[in-house]
């Protein structure tokens, strides 16, 4: 089964009703693809409130795996930080979770997950 990771740029287009990201959460609820994010990502994108309902919604369903930066993953990110010359420590996050579960990217920037290894044919832009 396909893995989808979603960045802040994706959780920002689902409050925006993005059709692209909304057909993912189809396929999720379908059964056919598996959706995670980081939690470094939410904080990026959670701003609460009302205006948030598409999100909230999707972050409190079964839909979505929301991925702890723990300590053993802020090492990794570190190491691949340290390999290709990045810094963003939540885009080197979501790009972790998808190099290691071999996992498609959902993003807003392309440029800076592919920064990071994951490979052009497993990121799509939102």
């Amino acid at each position: 089964m396909t893995e989808i990771v979603l960045d802040a740029g994706a959780l920002i287009a689902i409050e925006r009703g993005d059709q692209r990201v909304r057909a993912y959460i189809f396929l999720a609820e379908q059964g056919h693809v598996t959706m995670t994010t980081s939690s470094a990502v939410v904080a990026q994108a959670w701003r609460g409130g009302a205006r948030q309902v598409r999100l909230a919604r999707l972050l409190s369903s079964d839909l979505v795996t929301e991925v702890p930066l723990d300590q053993a993953a802020s090492r990794r990110i570190g190491v691949v930080a340290a390999a290709v010359g990045a810094s963003d420590v939540i885009d080197g996050h979501v790009a972790v979770i998808a190099l290691e579960r071999d996992a498609v990217v959902v993003t807003s920037d392309p440029s800076d997950i592919a920064c990071w290894g994951v490979a052009e044919d497993k990121i799509v832009a939102c």
